[in-house]
């Protein structure tokens, strides 16, 4: 499935991008706006993803079986709310970087394993081919 994704931070040395999935950028936005530490805690987690090493509780695979290995999850809140921004993470040969694509969201993961709406998600993820802009879309409105 051909997508577009929005840049929307780059890396201090430049060897990584994080982008927002151009179909998903109003939701993933909304949530993220719906709470300020939605904000906080992705903006934390997007600077650890692209700057250090993320810990496993914030940022993992989802590789759950073959064909999904390109595919993690940003936790932002493990235990209470929960919510999930499962990400499509690979090297673009033609950027010569390390791209991080935030896909979709799950507002609210609600058991411990994965569910068939997870397997769905990660699955549907994993098939994503991106078309990378390093301009924001004019319909978006904001950043978080």
């Amino acid at each position: 499935m051909k997508r577009t994704a929005f840049l929307y931070e780059t890396s201090k040395d430049g060897k990584k991008a994080f982008y927002i999935d151009e179909e998903n950028y109003a939701d993933i936005l909304e949530f993220l706006k719906s709470d300020k530490a939605n904000v906080r805690k992705f903006r934390y987690a997007v600077d650890l993803i692209l700057n250090n090493r993320p810990p496993r509780d914030l940022y993992d695979k989802e590789d759950f079986e073959a064909g999904c290995e390109n595919v993690t999850a940003i936790k932002l809140f493990k235990g209470t709310k929960n919510p999930r921004i499962y990400c499509q993470q690979y090297t673009d040969k033609e950027k010569q970087v390390f791209v991080i694509v935030a896909s979709e969201l799950l507002p609210k993961k609600k058991s411990q394993g994965l569910t068939n709406v997870e397997k769905s998600i990660i699955r549907r993820v994993a098939k994503y081919k991106y078309t990378l802009t390093d301009e924001q879309d004019e319909n978006n409105e904001g950043t978080v």
